[in-house]
């Protein structure tokens, strides 16, 4: 990242020194070490974050180019990628298919055992007076 040489690193240490005092010099230096390690860790997350991201639209222009082809006569990249669509689509849908039942059945359980609601609500008898 930068090209700091071992003269340099001793000269901005002496400078350290006489403008913060032996006192502050060590708290200083820590928080110059967490500042750094938060931009670094910060700097990974965007890298990870980007390769992911440039990943899924390699596996859409697999899957555009399979189309085309017809999925016929696919070469095995191509073939993998589409795999690997049809599998993150599957693991998308289970958890949301699992969820619909169930909520389903919870709510015909609550429309069977809620009370009938009357017209006339408190609400609404305290307007009629």
């Amino acid at each position: 990242m930068f090209d700091i040489g071992f003269w340099e690193l001793v000269v901005i240490f002496v400078v350290g020194l006489v403008v913060l005092g032996p006192e502050r010099l060590p708290q200083a230096i820590r928080s110059v070490s967490k500042f750094i390690s938060t931009a670094k860790s910060m700097a990974n997350g965007v890298k990870e974050e980007i390769s992911k991201e440039l990943k899924v639209q390699e596996l859409h222009e697999n899957l555009r180019k399979a189309e085309k082809n017809g999925m016929e006569g696919l070469s095995s990249d191509l073939k993998s990628s589409v795999e690997e669509l049809k599998e993150a689509a599957r693991s998308v849908q289970r958890p949301y298919a699992k969820k619909t039942a169930s909520q389903a059945k919870q709510e015909d359980k609550n429309t069977s055992s809620a009370p009938s609601e009357s017209s006339d609500t408190p609400i609404d008898q305290h307007k009629a007076e």
